[in-house]
């Protein structure tokens, strides 16, 4: 790469060069005519002062040869015909053809003053040509050098152009090289940081570089590093979380297993002495299996809610009758509690799925019931605020201490255990109740104070996402 950016910095650079040579070639060509136009017509106009019109303009102009190195110089004058009256290059001038056609004395004849550039026809050389008319308006004078333009000037110009490209491109070459350099030594770090991504917990130390491309490159590669620890954490955490479950599912159907083949053991070895007996041992196996029905049924709904896989119907839900019917369900569980369940619920309708709803409303109303005290209340409020169903379940009951409020929503996780396993609880309540506003992309908030009650607010779209 390094290798790459130093030739492409040669190449433009000597494009720029040659870019810049030409442009610089032309502006010196037309200063060197501009310059040598003016100084011309100067000439002319003192040439023109100095002449005496009624003797003989031949012998006038042969004299301007001995003027230093006039020989180079062609001096002519015209009558107002474009008939040569005298040349100081020709000996006889009544040969030579007229020049009213020349680009110069039409010029002049327009504008009083003009100027060509073409080889010469009597001499065979490139010539400048400057004419103009005379003070008295009866005559043209044109005056003629040999000009080359630059390549007149290419001793001087040529060898210090050469010296100032070379001095430029060792310059630009060095700095090239310091250029690349820098470009790709940030490049080279940073491959040699993205090495130890091979180890197994790679900590990457990027410096601060110059150019913020690079450190655009170096900033990512560390959110992308975050992103990597992020992601193998919540595997790892999942994973954990995984193992959890199957250990405190196994613990959870292993107990009612153990019950259940305890009485069936029972009655077959004749252990019950009465039909009294008999009766209470089926009576305690079908509990046990109305446990492990509700248990499987519970990971089941998490199961489901978890992967999204399941097949959901998404209808027009009326949130009012649906706790009502909640409500009702759970009376004789409230009334054994001896707690009273207020509601106040604004008529509205969601997208959403009935039963979904339903475990939402049962497992929240049910926790605020069986967590109560003697006597305690349940408020049960559903309204809306901008898109959204606000619900809140409130009760008056036992509280959650706060180490738990955070591990409340996991699965299998029970506050009071004991209590728990005496109401009947399989321990998944609010983890459905969790998952089941995730499925939503809904919130939960939970506030609550030992001995005073816990408050649940639950957010839901009115709309599925």
């Amino acid at each position: 790469m390094k290798r790459a950016i130093f030739q492409k910095f040669i190449l433009l650079l000597s494009l720029a060069l040659f870019l810049s040579g030409i442009i610089f070639g032309g502006v010196i060509s037309n200063i060197i005519l501009e310059r040598s136009r003016d100084s011309m017509l100067y000439n002319l106009k003192i040439a023109d002062l100095s002449l005496d019109y009624s003797s003989n303009l031949k012998e006038q102009v042969d004299k301007f040869k001995t003027i230093g190195e006039y020989e180079k110089v062609r001096f002519t004058i015209f009558d107002k015909e474009g008939n040569v009256l005298a040349d100081s290059s020709v000996i006889d001038n009544n040969n030579m053809e007229n020049h009213s056609n020349r680009e110069e004395i039409i010029e002049t004849l327009l504008e009083g003053k003009g100027f060509a550039k073409r080889k010469s026809k009597t001499l065979g050389i490139s010539m400048l040509y400057i004419a103009c008319l005379s003070e008295n308006k009866n005559y043209i004078l044109r005056i003629s050098v040999p000009f080359s333009g630059l390549l007149e000037y290419s001793d001087i110009l040529f060898p210090a152009l050469l010296v100032s490209i070379g001095i430029t491109l060792m310059i630009s070459i060095f700095l090239a090289n310091q250029f690349s350099r820098t470009v790709t030594k940030p490049l080279q770090e940073i491959a040699e940081e993205l090495r130890k991504i091979k180890e197994e917990k790679p900590d990457f130390h990027f410096k601060n570089y110059r150019y913020e491309e690079m450190n655009i490159i170096a900033d990512t590669i560390m959110e992308m590093s975050q992103a990597v620890k992020n992601s193998l954490k919540q595997i790892e955490f999942e994973k954990m979380v995984r193992q959890e479950f199957f250990s405190n599912a196994s613990h959870e159907l292993k107990t009612p297993i153990t019950s259940i083949r305890g009485y069936i053991e029972l009655l077959e070895n004749g252990l019950a002495i009465n039909d009294n007996q008999r009766k209470d041992f089926l009576s305690r196996i079908k509990k046990e299996t109305k446990n492990m029905t509700n248990l499987i049924n519970d990971i089941l709904m998490i199961s489901r809610l978890e992967t999204k896989e399941a097949e959901v119907v998404i209808s027009d839900v009326r949130i009012c009758p649906l706790v009502m019917e909640v409500c009702n369900s759970l009376e004789p569980l409230a009334k054994q509690c001896n707690v009273t369940v207020e509601v106040n619920c604004k008529p509205l309708v969601m997208k959403a799925n009935d039963q979904q709803l339903r475990e939402l409303f049962s497992n929240l109303i049910n926790n605020a019931i069986k967590y109560n005290k003697v006597g305690g209340k349940v408020f049960v409020t559903v309204s809306t605020e901008a898109n959204q169903v606000i619900i809140i379940v409130k009760d008056t009951g036992v509280g959650i201490p706060e180490e738990s409020k955070q591990r409340v929503f996991e699965r299998f996780y029970r506050v009071d255990k004991g209590r728990s396993k005496k109401m009947g609880g399989t321990g998944l309540g609010l983890s459905i109740v969790k998952h089941v506003v995730n499925y939503y992309n809904g919130s939960i908030e939970l506030e609550s104070k030992l001995n005073e009650g816990s408050k649940f607010t639950v957010r839901l779209p009115k709309e599925m996402i």
